[in-house]
């Protein structure tokens, strides 16, 4: 019953990293980090994200314009930048180290201790790249709100609000906190099995010969 709740809760943690790994590339490069609503004109709305700003109008569409200076960005832009490849990048080693740390995995079934430090290697760098994808989104929100509350811009100017990426990152963020803690839980929490079904009678039939022939060691 352990070693079935174990296998579940690998099978549930790595799920949970390659889910928030994909949302994490995907908030990455989303342009609805920001959004603008204008008043005066109801059919067009403006989007900002980490590499461009677009204009949404319903008569010709999205058209997005790339930024044209990175050190002309905000702060908030350009930290999340770095931020968002290196949750993406360590996200993406989480999910290769555990992945060899899995029990189901038949390399390496008889060196467990070294899989159980692949999983709970794999599980930290999932738990990192969860840390580092939500500091950006946060920071973002952050700047966002306290832009929009600001009394010193009069009321007639819009205001940036929420963008769908920005969902999407805490929910991406959290998905890999989450599925890096279950990696090493299932790591730490349970003991893993010494060997397969076979090798383990292989061993119990080689020691049961060798108690019959009156011999310590068996012959290779």
């Amino acid at each position: 019953m352990a070693l079935v709740f174990r296998a579940a809760m690998q099978f549930v943690g790595i799920l949970l990293s390659l889910l928030g790994w994909v949302l994490s590339v995907i908030t990455t490069y989303l342009p609805h980090w920001k959004n603008l609503n204008l008043d005066l004109n109801e059919m067009e709305n403006w989007t900002m994200g980490l590499w461009q700003t677009c204009v949404i109008q319903e008569e010709v569409g999205m058209q997005c314009k790339d930024f044209d200076s990175f050190l002309a960005l905000p702060a908030e832009l350009r930290i999340s930048r770095i931020l968002m490849f290196m949750s993406n990048g360590l996200g993406f080693l989480g999910l290769l180290v555990s992945g060899f740390g899995l029990d189901c995995l038949r390399i390496g079934e008889r060196q467990q201790d070294l899989k159980k430090r692949l999983l709970t290697l794999g599980g930290i760098l999932s738990w990192t790249a969860g840390i580092a994808g939500l500091a950006p989104v946060s920071w973002v929100a952050h700047v966002t709100v306290r832009e929009f509350w600001d009394e010193t811009v009069p009321e007639i100017v819009p205001r940036w609000e929420f963008g769908e990426a920005l969902f999407i990152g805490w929910f991406a963020g959290f998905s890999l906190l989450l599925g890096g803690c279950l990696l090493n839980w299932a790591a730490c929490g349970t003991r893993a099995p010494l060997a397969s079904g076979h090798y383990a009678v292989a061993e119990m039939q080689t020691q049961c010969s060798c108690l019959e022939n009156g011999r310590a060691d068996p012959k290779v």
